[in-house]
This record gives structure tokens, C-alpha cells and sequence, in this order.
């Protein structure tokens, strides 16, 4: 009989608008029986028990939270720790989520993190002059979003077993 022992995951998460990414957050919690943090709860010592750890906000002018960015400058040099992106914003497109990603990807693959997965889905908006007509992408994220992030989640756990 094989013995596997289990992947041990972690989120850490920075959602506090209409906490789009929180939604996406959970349902991918549920899935890999991950934990979620949020990036001032982390000691960046305490991730190497950690063998996969996804990293995510909402997008904001084209990034991620300062607060999820400053995080990952204080990690700690890792080799090739598993990890992945995620995110709920205003504007979808693969290219444009892969600059929104950009800055955050660079800085864990400088720290030695390894991306196996992104995943990004449309986000309720409410920023600057959106406010007043009422916002942008209203319901999102939706039940077809969440079940995208359930089947992205699965993925990751079939694909990015124990290190």
C-alpha cells in the first residue's frame, strides 16, 4: 500500500472591496483543504512546511495589492517551492492578466518559487467615477466563475501533488 501523505496548502489573500477574490479564495480553500492568510498574518519562516501556496487579490492599476507585492519581497529564498496567481478583476484577456500577474510572478520566481497555475475571473467594480452608473461587472464573481476556480483547484491537486 502506498502511503502519500497529504498536500499541505495555503492561501494568502488580500480582498477587502466586495470580497470578489475571498470567493474565489474559498472555494479553492475548500477544494485542496488549504488554509487562508492573510499577508499580515504570514511569517514568512513558517511557509517551507507549506507544499503548495497560492498567492491573490483583486487587481488594482494593474497589480495586486501593495500589501500581497511587499509580502513577497519579505519571503524567504526558497528552491523551486510550488505556487500559484490569482486574482478577480475589473478587465479580462489572457494578455492583460498576464501583466497583471507580472510583478508578482517576477518577484516569487526571483525568491524561488515555482508558478504552476494562474487563474483570473471577472470581479465586481466599483472603483473611482464606476461607482456612480452602478459599477462594473455586477454578480461577478458568478456561479460560473466559482465552478472555473472549483475545476482550476482541482487541477492544481491532481498536477501539483507533494513536493
Amino acid at each position: 500500500m502506498i502511503n502519500r501523505k497529504k498536500m499541505k496548502s495555503l492561501l494568502i489573500l488580500y480582498s477587502y472591496h466586495h470580497k470578489n477574490t475571498e470567493k474565489i479564495a474559498k472555494v479553492f480553500s475548500k477544494v485542496l483543504d488549504a488554509e487562508i492568510k492573510t499577508p499580515e498574518q504570514v511569517n514568512p519562516g513558517e511557509l517551507q512546511k507549506y507544499s503548495l501556496i497560492g498567492f491573490g487579490s483583486g487587481i488594482y492599476g494593474a497589480k495586486h495589492h501593495e500589501y500581497l507585492l511587499d509580502l513577497a519581497d519579505k519571503l524567504l529564498q526558497v528552491t523551486n517551492k510550488k505556487a500559484f496567481i490569482f486574482s478577480t478583476s475589473a478587465i479580462m484577456g489572457k494578455a492583460k492578466v498576464a501583466k497583471d500577474h507580472s510583478k508578482l510572478r517576477e518577484k516569487l520566481e526571483s525568491k524561488g518559487y515555482m508558478i504552476v497555475d494562474e487563474f483570473s475571473c471577472k470581479g465586481f467594480n466599483t472603483n473611482s467615477f464606476l461607482k456612480y452608473i452602478g459599477g462594473m461587472n455586477k454578480g461577478r464573481p458568478n456561479a460560473e466563475d466559482l465552478k472555473n476556480a472549483e475545476e482550476f483547484a482541482k487541477n492544481l491537486k491532481q498536477n501539483a501533488p507533494d513536493s
